[in-house]
């Protein structure tokens, strides 16, 4: 028999993890002297210990392993089965994210875009031609305001843009698509966003289907933002036969 330290030191765990375990049930000494409080492991529960740490060491968290400590084989099986696809969705998860923040370190940008997927939107909308993307500051009123534009990266000419308004008479459905969104931060100009966010388009492989829609909104305390949201599926690649 031994003591909780002498365990303790024998397996590589501190006396601190044997007296949560006991607490828990998960482990409960084979004897324990209630004189001097002195919990008392045998055999039987250094193997108990090894199969617990086994299993933590596999991914299951305790709560799991209490439930399957005197399980039949097939059902550690099935745990693990289900274990294994939890955390091969977790790497993936956490691959993507590591490419998105390695991608904002070797490009800097002033926006943190996402992709979302987004219903249809109906709007009435007055269309203009511009010469320059400048002069859309000027014609956008005070928020809230739409305006759309149909652009693929810096104009090379006109180019044609959309403002929202109650006498408009053209209507304008968007059909339920997927969206490349930013929020513009408040130091970062909206020509500035959008560029950065044609670049981080084109860095993602991804081809504009839309027009980018541009919504300047407003709180009650008077507060404005502006998102900027585009359209978009992936590029197809040339290199891979139809």
């Amino acid at each position: 028999m031994w003591r909780i330290g002498q365990l303790a030191r024998m397996v590589g765990v501190s006396e601190r993890t044997l007296r949560h375990y006991d607490k828990i049930g998960l482990l409960i000494p084979a004897a324990t002297d209630h004189t001097t409080g002195y919990r008392w492991y045998g055999v039987t529960e250094l193997s108990r210990l090894e199969r617990i740490r086994g299993l933590q060491r596999l991914g299951l968290p305790l709560r799991q392993i209490a439930d399957l400590l005197d399980a039949p084989e097939s059902q550690l099986r099935q745990a693990l089965t289900e274990t294994v696809a939890t955390l091969r969705r977790d790497i993936a998860t956490l691959t993507t994210t590591a490419a998105h923040a390695e991608d904002h370190l070797t490009a800097p940008t002033s926006i943190l875009p996402q992709q979302t997927r987004v219903g249809p939107r109906r709007l009435r909308v007055h269309r203009m031609t511009l010469d320059h993307p400048a002069q859309l500051a000027a014609l956008c009123p005070p928020p809230p305001a739409t305006l759309l534009t149909w652009l693929h990266g810096n104009p090379a000419g006109t180019f044609t843009a959309a403002l929202t308004t109650e006498d408009a008479t053209e209507h304008l459905t968007l059909p339920p698509r997927t969206v490349v969104r930013a929020v513009v931060p408040p130091t970062t100009g909206v020509i500035r966003a959008g560029q950065d966010l044609f670049a981080w388009l084109h860095r993602h492989h991804l081809t504009i289907t839309g027009p980018t829609i541009e919504d300047h909104l407003t709180d009650a305390d008077g507060a404005h933002a502006t998102i900027l949201e585009i359209p978009c599926t992936p590029t197809p690649d040339p290199s891979r036969p139809h």
